[in-house]
């Protein structure tokens, strides 16, 4: 017997009959944005506080970290994250696993094969491999390096470095603390003070992108959305909006302290005294598709598109085998992808919370469509058959195997001759799409 069968009965206790669609959905939501707004706004949804049964819940990974395993699910209940969604989306991890999924492509299918994974810098965690990092670092003198903390997000904890000596008071703390050995008289069993003490941060030390495309002289990275509804098999839906994300300080290499120069996170350039809220920092990925093509033709920007759904798609294999699968999680994905001027993207870092908390009017109507369209692929109301392509603005990207933009026999035909089902950057006919989705079947109630 699994654990979950073990322990107490818990949220989503509501029976139905086969094909009767659920007239009412109690949720619960532990964020205050958007999110909210759309859950409660949702035709048949109804906002349950406290212990009180539920049979959806978009929580906090803190919540999923505490709880998840020792509560039992009814079958159609559904959490926003996977157990161990962090083997993706905490930064060394993500790296470790493209890593070991590069050597598997090596091994399995040839250099050319793996040579496809080679889009995320050259990285190092630190301390743990802080002496192949200075292997490296010494091979190419005077090169950019930016330092993260694995586990933290909206720009907080990271700073750019060029020399080891800018490392070096991080280096002796943590080296310290990490090789520290207790007295001899002491026995194993240490206060949790004692254990507090001996934590250190994990770093990641990557090459910094020293040539990032610029839009008028400054940097931007792109936003994407990819839902992940399950791990066996792999289905994974992209969405057609998006947006960029641009600095609001003309990029150079001669002030690599500048944050507002070097980092995109709104979370930072909201803060720069020339910040309007009125105008933001973002571009819709309609607009920057557009201006991409203008520059650099249709073609090109086709195939760098193409190169974008690639990282997608390996990243999610990467973690394939490792991630808990489970019939009651799905998760929306936020990647942030960085062009060089060569127009080859570079995956940055995958976020499990991506924010969903406004920062115009524009941005909330984007996040608005985002997740009443996530709603709609999760299908709490049991509305869908299981066999669309396209769901308001999600496309399916991957059904355990490529997804064709046409009805094709796959095994007839090469995967390098499909035409993928994916449209990013697109427009977005959603409202069209889901009058006609989102019909009543035969026999059901239109809710």
């Amino acid at each position: 017997m699994s654990k979950k069968t073990m322990v107490h009965k818990g949220p989503g206790y509501q029976k139905k009959r086969e094909g009767e669609p659920r007239s009412c959905i109690r949720f619960k939501c532990t964020l205050i944005n958007t999110i909210q707004d759309v859950l409660r706004q949702r035709a048949g949804w109804v906002e349950v506080k406290d212990d009180s049964e539920w049979d959806f819940y978009w929580c906090d990974v803190g919540w999923l970290r505490e709880n998840f395993d020792h509560i039992y699910m009814e079958e159609h209940v559904r959490i926003c994250h996977f157990r161990n969604h962090y083997e993706l989306t905490r930064k060394n991890l993500m790296v470790k696993n493209l890593k070991r999924y590069r050597k598997l492509l090596e091994r399995e299918a040839g250099r050319q094969e793996a040579a496809k994974c080679d889009f995320f810098p050259r990285t190092f965690e630190l301390p743990c491999e802080y002496h192949l990092f200075v292997e490296e670092f010494k091979r190419s003198p005077g090169s950019t390096w930016i330092m993260k903390p694995v586990a933290r997000s909206q720009g907080k904890g990271i700073f750019l470095f060029r020399k080891l000596k800018d490392i070096m008071d991080w280096k002796k703390c943590a080296v310290r603390v990490l090789y520290r050995i207790p007295p001899l008289f002491q026995d194993g069993n240490r206060s949790e003070d004692q254990k507090d003490e001996t934590q250190v941060e994990s770093y990641v030390a990557q090459r910094y992108i020293e040539n990032p495309y610029l839009i008028g002289g400054r940097k931007f990275d792109l936003r994407v959305y990819v839902l992940v509804t399950s791990y066996v098999p792999l289905k994974a839906w992209l969405y057609r909006d998006g947006f960029a994300r641009f600095s609001l300080t003309r990029f150079s290499l001669s002030c690599i302290d500048d944050h507002y120069v070097h980092l995109t996170n709104v979370a930072i350039q909201k803060t720069a005294p020339d910040y309007d809220p009125e105008k933001g920092c973002k571009w819709q990925m309609q607009q920057l598709r557009r201006y991409l093509s203008a520059r650099h033709g249709a073609e090109r920007v086709e195939a760098l598109f193409r190169n974008i759904d690639g990282i997608f798609i390996r990243s999610l294999q990467s973690v394939q085998k490792v991630i808990i699968n489970d019939k009651h999680c799905f998760e929306l994905y936020g990647y942030d992808i960085l062009l060089d001027q060569a127009l080859k993207p570079w995956l940055i870092e995958v976020n499990a919370s991506p924010s969903l908390t406004a920062s115009s009017q524009e941005d909330y109507e984007l996040k608005c469509r985002l997740l009443e369209d996530t709603l709609h692929v999760v299908d709490m109301e049991g509305r869908l058959t299981g066999k669309e392509k396209q769901i308001g603005g999600f496309d399916l990207m991957w059904n355990d195997g490529p997804v064709s933009k046409d009805d094709v026999n796959l095994d007839a035909l090469g995967s390098s001759t499909l035409t993928a089902n994916t449209h990013l950057g697109y427009v977005n006919d959603r409202k069209t799409q889901l009058r006609q989705l989102l019909k009543p079947l035969p026999g059901q109630k239109k809710v």
